[in-house]
């Protein structure tokens, strides 16, 4: 730090404490009111789910249908 004079260094550490301090102070802001935090995270939906398809057949009706099937084939 004393090859870059003492001007630079101060300005140096102002502008890290800005970089710092203003994510903080952000996260501080809107994470700590509520209502902040409703009003901006209730705008945008995160997880979207596709509408729901008709449900597969049940393992017995499978069974049934393949039994007939195979009686179709065996009676041709």
């Amino acid at each position: 730090m004393s090859s870059l004079g003492t001007s630079k260094g101060v300005l140096e550490i102002a502008k890290f404490a800005v970089y710092v301090s203003v994510p903080i102070g952000l996260m501080y802001f809107y994470a700590n009111n509520t209502k902040n935090l409703q009003k901006f995270m209730g705008n945008r939906q995160y997880v979207v789910y596709p509408p729901e398809a008709p449900r597969p057949p049940s393992p017995e009706e499978l069974r049934e249908r393949a039994r007939e099937s195979a009686r179709k084939r065996n009676n041709q």
